[in-house]
């Protein structure tokens, strides 16, 4: 195989999965911002996770959340998905919208509190079953904002005995992945605020419960493909959670604030085999589309990961080896450095071509007219999104 058809078998073999929330209205702290043509129910949310894939070809699978994706027939849901070319991907739990959760939800001090928070994620799993999903992903708000107001390590043990009533409840097949958050909502201690935290949990439960690296949860300055490296070492690396961020968790565009970032992780992924099946390394967006329409920022998003992918792809890696091997640290960081500044757009509009695809997804899409058809067609209703 040639090396440009091996860069081409690699980018066919990496598949994105999107959020149905992404396809929602969102906003800040302060204001949910409402657009017109926005999904009013789940079915909808795939009808236009449908056209992300159709544009891309790289996107067959959504991300669901529970409960803003709660339906009578979850069996029905994941029949309409596969009419649509899709099928339904990981199962998000939410334990961070109810009132009851204020001090916590697997960690509160009050065990009905905590019963209550394990009972939805074990709901979770049901939908796992009843859709044939393979990941429950789970992130938890919980923490304390004062000093004293709680028990850090009682509140470890609560978490890991809810992790592990969950964990025997998975079926063959199934993954636990347990996604870290540095801070926010709880502002003194966060109780899964880092990779390390994460992983310990994981390491306890078994093969099972893998590690989410959400790129938009790290301090600043955090060397986020370090981690990805190690994760994948140590074979915990489950899934990313890809958004970008200027200062905190802003789930921005993927590739938007950092675009070096994202092929430094990326080229972590290749160089330590986080392409391959046998890694199942589950490349997912975790995004909230403010300001900007919802379908043609999904499909920059998958093409900014894609573009980063491809760069990695062409890293010379005999030279990067033997650069690394010599000590000689400019030529080393030159070979990266290199394939970074290649331009991949043209590999990627031709693969695209090759694939029956219009080469340019967003323009694409833009023409085709249904932005505007969906805007006249959705009108009543509750539109899709979260509360603020």
């Amino acid at each position: 195989m040639s090396e440009l058809s091996a860069v081409k078998a690699a980018l066919a073999s990496q598949t994105i999965e999107t959020p149905s929330w992404g396809y929602g209205n969102s906003g800040t702290r302060f204001k949910v911002f409402a657009q017109p043509g926005v999904p009013r129910d789940p079915f909808e949310k795939l009808d236009d996770a449908a056209q992300v894939h159709a544009f891309t070809g790289v996107a067959p699978r959504v991300s669901l959340h529970i409960p803003w994706d709660r339906v009578d027939d979850y069996a029905a849901l994941a029949a309409y998905a596969k009419e649509r070319g899709l099928t339904l991907g990981a199962v998000n739990s939410n334990v961070f919208q109810d009132d009851d959760f204020k001090l916590g939800s697997v960690t509160h001090p009050d065990g009905a509190v905590r019963r209550k928070a394990v009972a939805h994620l074990r709901e979770c799993v049901d939908i796992m079953d009843a859709t044939g999903s393979s990941d429950l992903k789970l992130w938890f708000s919980d923490g304390t904002n004062y000093p004293g107001q709680d028990d850090v390590v009682a509140r470890q043990d609560r978490l890991a005995e809810a992790l592990a009533t969950v964990y025997e409840r998975l079926g063959d097949g199934r993954r636990m992945l347990l996604e870290y958050k540095l801070f926010e909502p709880a502002f003194y201690a966060t109780d899964v605020p880092d990779w390390g935290t994460a992983y310990a949990h994981c390491l306890k439960l078994g093969p099972k419960a893998k590690v989410v690296v959400d790129t938009g949860h790290h301090a600043p300055g955090t060397n986020i493909e370090f981690i990805v490296a190690v994760l994948l070492r140590e074979g915990k690396l489950g899934a990313f959670d890809f958004n970008s961020r200027f200062y905190a968790d802003d789930d921005l565009m993927a590739g938007a604030a950092d675009p070096f970032q994202l092929f430094r992780i990326m080229h972590e992924v290749v160089r330590n085999g986080g392409l391959e099946p046998a890694a199942q390394v589950n490349f997912m967006l975790d995004q909230c589309h403010n300001i900007e329409a919802k379908i043609p920022a999904v499909i920059r998003s998958v093409m900014n990961v894609q573009e980063a992918t491809a760069k990695a792809l062409t890293v010379d890696a005999d030279a990067l080896g033997a650069a690394q091997r010599s000590g000689d640290v400019l030529g080393a960081n030159a070979v990266l450095m290199d394939a970074y500044n290649t331009d991949v757009r043209p590999l990627l509009a031709g693969i695209r071509e090759e694939g029956g695809l219009h080469p340019d997804p967003v323009a694409a899409y833009l023409a085709s007219g249904r932005q505007e058809r969906i805007a006249a067609e959705r009108v009543g209703g509750t539109q899709a999104g979260w509360g603020a």
